[in-house]
């Protein structure tokens, strides 16, 4: 009895190896996709032409939500993600994860947030460039645009950073609040004429390129020397980790529900004049809430028990 449970014991751990292996290797795998990705992006919208028009026809879109009643709200969630701001951010999850007796992940946050919003302010100036569109003579020109957003970078940071400090169990409504976080921070920074879609893009894809790169470095170095994670419950299944995703879009439609309720006939007009501004905030709300929760997806165990 004692050696078939021995048996067990050590078929379970090597599970365990080889699961965090697999993490690995597909935290690499998506971090050298997005790395391939960020240049792509970057000439697209800078030099397709069709792209960059695509890009000012959403932006106008969103300026076009502006007004004395929005622009007060709009600049005070933006803000949230200013260096004064931001520091503070950093503070409390570095903290948090030191509270919770997991100094690795402590230093995997600190890294992220910092190399990703690092990396960002490096790019801003090397890749700034006047995107000038006649769409955008009405609202105001984009000038100098800076790729990539470094708003968009601090506001996904923040929310990817959450997700590998939170609880296993919390996790998955963690990534639904990061994401929206992030879409609300973006949306709001776009509804003032700060960036362009792209631009918001790109941060993104920074924040996701450094915090798959912290899981691969946390999943290497569990791997090399094992530490047990005090006080860490049984993750969810995958089933459990996408229910709070659909509970987010859910309610998000049934918010816009009530809006095309109480103003049917603004709401309709505003959305057939600025088509593809819809589809393009969609798309962005998409990439934000995909991001947290895949991160999210990547840290979960295989087994329980």
């Amino acid at each position: 009895m004692f050696i078939h449970h021995l048996s067990e014991d050590r078929a379970e751990s090597l599970a365990t190896l080889l699961w965090m292996d697999r993490r690995t290797k597909l935290a690499l795998t998506g971090a050298a996709m997005i790395a391939a990705l960020l240049p792509l992006v970057y000439l697209a919208a800078t030099r397709v032409e069709r792209v960059h028009t695509l890009d000012a026809t959403i932006l106008k879109g969103f300026t076009g939500l502006g007004g004395p009643r929005v622009d007060p709200a709009a600049r005070a969630i933006a803000t949230l993600c200013d260096p004064k701001n931001f520091v503070w951010f950093v503070a409390a999850l570095v903290a948090l994860a030191l509270l919770r007796r997991r100094p690795r992940t402590a230093a995997a946050v600190a890294i992220v947030l910092a190399g990703a919003n690092v990396t960002t302010q490096v790019l801003k100036p090397a890749l700034a460039s006047p995107r000038l569109s006649p769409l955008l003579d009405e609202v105001g020109q984009v000038v100098p645009a800076s790729w990539p957003s470094g708003h968009a970078t601090a506001s996904m940071s923040i929310a990817l950073s959450a997700v590998l400090v939170a609880p296993a169990r919390m996790r998955p409504w963690v990534a639904s609040l990061g994401g929206l976080f992030a879409v609300a921070v973006t949306f709001s920074f776009l509804t003032l004429d700060w960036h362009y879609p792209s631009d918001v893009l790109g941060g993104f894809l920074v924040a996701a390129l450094w915090a798959l790169s912290a899981v691969a470095a946390l999943s290497w170095a569990q791997l090399r020397w094992p530490q047990r994670e005090p006080g860490e419950r049984q993750a969810p299944l995958v089933g459990e980790a996408l229910a709070p995703v659909g509970v987010t879009v859910v309610s998000v439609a049934l918010l816009a529900t009530m809006l095309l309720l109480a103003r049917p006939d603004q709401v309709t007009d505003y959305a057939e004049q600025h088509t593809l501004f819809v589809i393009g905030a969609g798309a962005l709300g998409a990439v934000a809430l995909t991001l947290a929760a895949g991160l999210s997806l990547l840290t979960l165990r295989t087994s329980r028990r």
